[in-house]
């Protein structure tokens, strides 16, 4: 197996790229402290391919992944093509997934996440550079502890910690 040290970002590309551009300009941004190998570094492609061929490329990247992002939005819920596919590779990998809200609730949303997460031990955050950071560097380096099939989530008092109200 090849050495995974990428972070994988699931999204839809229609509505959400906005929020993988904010991931990537917290990255860049020098006073927020926010890092992460981005997978989606690895072989770059034009838009407009066959779908076989995109999801040998996303397979390649999924290789190289040890934690994924699933930037999850108003029509998340309802992808397949892409979206449901990354997740169920990362399910079979048992690659653990963060789910980051964009309308920042703090738990799974039932309206919103994928039903293929639904009690899948992901780890529901609201949108958040320093929340994602968190959950990153804690539930997804060590996911053994979250095994169980739940959907976790962080207390009141961890977001307060990070600064949030």
């Amino acid at each position: 197996m090849a050495y995974r040290n990428k972070t994988y970002v699931i999204f839809d590309g229609d509505e959400d790229m906005w929020a993988y551009a904010y991931m990537k300009g917290w990255k860049a941004n020098r006073h927020i402290d926010f890092d992460f190998y981005d997978a989606h570094d690895i072989k770059r492609m034009p838009r407009a391919l066959d779908e076989n061929y995109v999801k040998s490329v996303l397979r390649q990247r999924l290789d190289n992944t040890k934690q994924a992002v699933l930037l999850c939005g108003e029509n998340t819920k309802n992808l397949y093509r892409f979206v449901r596919w990354e997740l169920e590779c990362c399910l079979d990998k048992k690659i653990p997934i963060v789910v980051a809200n964009l309308n920042k609730r703090r738990d799974f949303d039932l309206n919103r996440c994928p039903p293929i997460l639904n009690g899948a031990g992901a780890m529901h955050v609201a949108y958040g550079a320093r929340i994602i950071k968190f959950a990153l560097d804690n539930y997804a380096e060590d996911p053994k502890e979250y095994k169980s099939a739940t959907n976790w989530y962080y207390e009141k008092s961890v977001y307060e910690s990070l600064g949030y109200d």
